[in-house]
């Protein structure tokens, strides 16, 4: 069984053979990565820029969080402010708590960088999510210049490639029973308002970021336990963080009520990374990716069950 690192790793040297042969390839490969908190996507992102960098791919590649484009503290504070009442929405993690502007910024730069455009340097921001006791806050120190030419550019978050939902396919979902929350997530405890405040923030994501990626790859657990394994990933990621960095980060029910927000998140939009876009006429658009997609499930070990092209 190969490993997951294995698995991206191939998968992305195929699109980019793809890419070379297409009418734009003098731009970088664009490539998006899910996964759920604590899923290992940043290690494994980090894999596959170490092996795509070195001997014998010796690629250029950058690599974008997501969560490093969130809001500013000050920024973060003001949403939950302007939305007192949606619990979703209070701190960072849902869309509606991101640059948009500014992520649009860096992807278009990084899509030029090959081709004279309007910057040979790109700077990638840094969020420190140990400050203001792990309710985070951009850092200049940690950001980072990237300079061309690029062959590949990631992306790679939690919520990388959710797109909303038609308001009766939104309806019909929050009233039907889901599977995978029992005994791990109230459903109950979130309004349907709340929900509505995410769906209508993503078509933002979907235009000025999701339609830059050519390919994706997403990891998931299993269908038999969507949610639970999430949980225990996420703290086990906190406790790694707060051994290394003196203990600033969040206690144990922190990181519940954390993860609590973010749940709603896969259960209403994380389909859409196959589904696409609503269009006119009650149907949606697929995104451009599909066909050059990568699905792996993980255990609780995070070691493989399966794998599948999309």
């Amino acid at each position: 069984m190969p490993s997951t690192a294995e698995l991206i790793v191939s998968h992305v040297l195929q699109q980019l053979e793809i890419h070379k042969n297409s009418q734009d390839s003098e731009r970088p490969l664009f490539v998006a990565l899910q996964g759920p908190q604590g899923s290992g996507k940043t290690y494994l992102t980090k894999r596959l820029e170490t092996s795509l960098t070195s001997h014998p791919h010796n690629l250029r590649v950058a690599v974008l969080s997501i969560d490093d484009l969130y809001l500013p503290h000050d920024g973060l504070v003001q949403v939950a402010s302007n939305n007192p009442n949606n619990r979703l929405l209070q701190g960072r993690g849902q869309p509606g708590t991101h640059d948009v502007p500014l992520g649009h910024s860096i992807l278009v730069q990084l899509k030029n960088i090959n081709t004279g455009g309007t910057t040979d340097k790109v700077t990638l921001p840094f969020f420190d999510k140990s400050l203001y006791n792990g309710q985070g806050d951009r850092s200049e120190a940690g950001s980072i210049n990237v300079e061309g030419p690029l062959d590949l550019v990631i992306l790679e978050g939690w919520c990388v490639g959710f797109h909303s939902l038609l308001l009766h396919d939104l309806e019909e979902r929050f009233h039907s029973p889901i599977h995978g929350v029992e005994g791990v997530f109230d459903i109950h405890s979130v309004r349907k308002e709340d929900v509505l405040e995410i769906n209508n923030a993503l078509p933002a994501y979907h235009t000025n970021w999701w339609s830059f990626f050519d390919a994706f790859i997403q990891i998931k657990p299993p269908d038999s336990h969507p949610y639970s394994h999430i949980y225990k990933w996420r703290l086990e990621q906190e406790h790694n963080m707060k051994a290394n960095n003196g203990g600033r980060g969040m206690t144990d029910e922190q990181v519940k009520l954390f993860i609590d927000r973010y749940i709603p998140g896969y259960i209403f939009f994380s389909d859409g990374i196959t589904r696409g876009t609503p269009a006119d006429g009650g149907a949606y658009t697929p995104p451009k990716w599909i066909g050059h997609g990568l699905k792996v499930l993980i255990d609780e070990r995070r070691e493989v069950l399966s794998w599948e092209n999309f």
